[in-house]
């Protein structure tokens, strides 16, 4: 349970119905609430905070390693079944799998 104190107005809240207008002074934000055009273009501008970092809709950060090459590979399903048993990411470890194996014989 938080700590802090909700300022949020329950008062209000529970006394809203679906269908009110919800009341608006040009003043209280960024557009009026009650016009879903003006809300629809605000939000398509608006970014997004994941995680405490600023992610930009529909634009790709800089590469931090080169670009993978999209390849087609044919694996035995006991490989397949090995690496997906580990949950997401499965292709990254048999990625870093084959470097390692790589370095070996280096």
């Amino acid at each position: 349970m938080s700590k802090t104190k909700s300022e949020t107005d329950w008062n209000r809240v529970l006394t809203h119905r679906e269908g009110d207008r919800i009341p608006y002074e040009v003043g209280d934000g960024p557009y009026d609430p009650n016009d879903a055009k003006a809300a629809r273009a605000w939000l398509a501008r608006a970014d997004l905070i994941r995680n405490g970092k600023l992610v930009r809709r529909g634009k790709r950060g800089p590469q931090k390693a080169p670009t993978k090459k999209l390849v087609s590979l044919r694996l035995s399903p006991e490989v397949i079944e090995h690496f997906k048993a580990g949950g997401p990411g499965w292709q990254t470890r048999i990625d870093s799998t084959l470097r390692k194996a790589i370095k070996k014989r280096a």
